[in-house]
C-alpha cells in the first residue's frame, strides 16, 4: 500500500513538473501595424486615391443633376403638365441611378479595404510564426482583446520593424 502511494506521488510530481513548463504569452497591436507599416500606409494611400476619384466624379454628377433640376423648374410654366411630369420623372430616375452608383462605389471601397487588410494579415502571419518560433512564444494575442498587460510583453514595434523590411507594399487591385 505504502509502495503504491509513493509511486502515485512520484508520477504526480513528475508529470506536473513536465507540464508546468513556462508558457510565453505576448500581445500585438494589429491596428498600429495597419496604420504605421509601409504596407499599411500604401493601402491607405491607394484607398484615398480611389475615394478622391469617386468623390470628384460624384461631385460632377451632382452638379449636373442640380443644373437639370433648375432647368426643369425654370420651364415649369412653359411646359404643359404632361411634359413637365415626364421631365420630373426622368430626373428622379437619374437621381435614383446616381444614388445607386454612390452606394455601389462606397460598398466597393469597403470591400477593397477589407480585402487589403486581409492581404496584410496573410502577409503578417508567416512573420508572426517565425517570430514566435525564434522567441519561444506560445501565444500571441491582439492588443484590443487585452484588458491590461505589461508593456514588456508587447511586440508591436518589433513586428512593425520586421514587417517594414519584408512587406513594402500591398496592391489592392
Amino acid at each position: 500500500m505504502y509502495k503504491n502511494f509513493l509511486i502515485v506521488i512520484f508520477f504526480l510530481i513528475f508529470f506536473s513538473h513536465v507540464h508546468s513548463e513556462e508558457q510565453k504569452i505576448v500581445y500585438l497591436n494589429v491596428d498600429k501595424i495597419m496604420q504605421n507599416s509601409l504596407a499599411g500606409k500604401s493601402i491607405k494611400k491607394q484607398l484615398e486615391n480611389i475615394y478622391n476619384k469617386n468623390l470628384e466624379k460624384f461631385k460632377t454628377n451632382d452638379e449636373i443633376l442640380k443644373t437639370k433640376e433648375k432647368k426643369i423648374i425654370a420651364q415649369k410654366n412653359i411646359l404643359n403638365q404632361e411634359d413637365f411630369e415626364k421631365e420630373i420623372s426622368s430626373l428622379r430616375s437619374e437621381i435614383i441611378k446616381f444614388q445607386r452608383e454612390q452606394v455601389k462605389a462606397r460598398d466597393n471601397l469597403n470591400r477593397l479595404r477589407i480585402g487589403a487588410s486581409n492581404k496584410l494579415i496573410v502577409e503578417l502571419s508567416p512573420i508572426l510564426k517565425e517570430y514566435a518560433e525564434n522567441n519561444s512564444i506560445s501565444l500571441i494575442l491582439q492588443k484590443k482583446n487585452i484588458v491590461m498587460g505589461k508593456k514588456e510583453i508587447e511586440i508591436t514595434d518589433e513586428i512593425l520593424s520586421i514587417a517594414n523590411k519584408k512587406i513594402k507594399e500591398i496592391k489592392i487591385k
